[in-house]
């Protein structure tokens, strides 16, 4: 079988979820002797599906030194370093990009997340804010720079803030999202519903919509509703950084299906 076609092979398989025949089929591409930069990151794609990061992460590093000027794949990696919980890994790569790509403005966000993560939340405004000073119209730190606010107890300008970016994109979930998590927080269940269910109307897989809708119906204990929501988040999220949560999450979906008898 030739290059072409076990490239072909390994992409269809990808595609169908299949991530370790598209592995397997990616490595017999590369002892075909393909050692490109593009197998490599397959192979990271087929790693990374499989759950197995710290691979990725390495095939990925590969990538990059057959191909420096390849952005994309240190966003990867600085992206599974913070899923990896190496953050501060991760924010040498995102810094890295800032420093070789000075107008990358998603590396700023990216750097400003991990601070946020951290809880330096004044160092993740200041990313944030040279994002937008580079691309005034990104959502992505547009969004971060509300969560931010909402963390410091600034709700009057996280809450325009996300408002903004609704303005400027009214099909962007995760400010819908965001909301939600607003109105939680005020303990305004109906409003957050309503926002949840815009956001999963615009990403029918956001699984974090999923996970929050279940809790305000716990809370108005309507079990049924709960746990479709619950099981819904389970189906939809399924990233090795998310492990203990699900188990949260899957502990409370039994405990809701021993009251409902089903």
């Amino acid at each position: 079988m030739d290059r072409n076609t076990l490239v072909q092979q390994g992409q269809e398989a990808l595609e169908a979820g299949d991530a370790v025949k598209a592995l397997g089929l990616f490595k017999k591409a590369q002892q075909a002797g393909d050692f490109s930069a593009e197998i490599e990151i397959l192979i990271a794609e087929s790693l990374e599906e499989a759950g197995k990061l710290k691979e990725a992460v390495q095939s990925l590093q590969k990538a990059v030194e057959m191909n420096p000027a390849d952005i994309d794949s240190r966003y990867s990696i600085g992206d599974l370093l913070f899923e990896l919980n190496k953050f501060e890994a991760a924010q040498e790569m995102y810094q890295q990009i800032t420093t070789e790509f000075p107008e990358e403005s998603d590396a700023w966000v990216s750097s400003g997340l991990v601070h946020f993560h951290q809880e330096r939340i004044d160092n993740a405004v200041e990313c944030y804010e040279k994002a937008l000073q580079l691309s005034p119209d990104s959502i992505f730190a547009m969004n971060s720079l509300g969560d931010a606010y909402f963390a410091q107890g600034d709700v009057e300008r996280a809450f325009s803030t996300f408002h903004a970016v609704i303005d400027l994109d009214p099909e962007d979930p995760q400010a819908y999202y965001n909301l939600a998590e607003m109105f939680c927080d005020a303990d305004e269940l109906d409003k957050a519903e309503k926002a949840c269910s815009e956001a999963l109307k615009l990403d029918p897989g956001f699984a974090y919509a999923y996970l929050t809708l279940g809790n305000i119906y716990l809370d108005r204990d309507d079990n049924s509703q709960a746990l479709h929501n619950f099981q819904e988040f389970l189906l939809h999220e399924n990233s090795p950084a998310a492990e203990d949560i699900r188990a949260e999450v899957a502990a409370v979906v039994d405990g809701l299906k021993a009251e409902l008898n089903l």
